[in-house]
């Protein structure tokens, strides 16, 4: 291996970190937008029902505006804990020293998975 297959070899690896990091800033943008979309139908419904002068048949809880801004910063934390991974990440692919980490996946993995399940208790009481 040459000098140039090294700085190559380098190069792939931050790109792929790069992809990662990016992956993974959708990936909380989208959390945060389905957050946003729980809260804002929540609302347009009960306008809905203003407007038409009824009463809408939904529970009065209020859990989908509290699950919602819950999901929305729960997408700005997956954006932070992804900068840190990233951060991370490049200065052990810098210094030579890389070893992979699933820490962050398995966090963000569980926190979906936890409110994948009040989502469905929600689901599960109000119909």
């Amino acid at each position: 291996m040459d000098q140039n297959d090294k700085v190559d070899f380098k190069a792939n690896d931050h790109l792929a970190n790069e992809r990662t990091y990016l992956a993974w800033v959708r990936t909380g943008i989208g959390i945060m937008a389905f957050g946003f979309v729980v809260v804002k139908f929540s609302l347009f419904v009960k306008q809905v029902g203003f407007v038409l002068g009824t009463k809408v048949n939904m529970p009065s809880h209020g859990y989908s505006a509290i699950i919602g801004i819950l999901l929305v910063a729960f997408g700005v934390l997956a954006i932070s804990l992804a900068f840190w991974q990233y951060r991370k990440t490049d200065q052990l692919l810098r210094s030579g020293n890389y070893r992979p980490s699933t820490l962050l996946t398995s966090l963000l993995t569980g926190v979906i998975l936890l409110i994948g399940m009040l989502l469905i208790a929600y689901l599960l009481r109000s119909i």
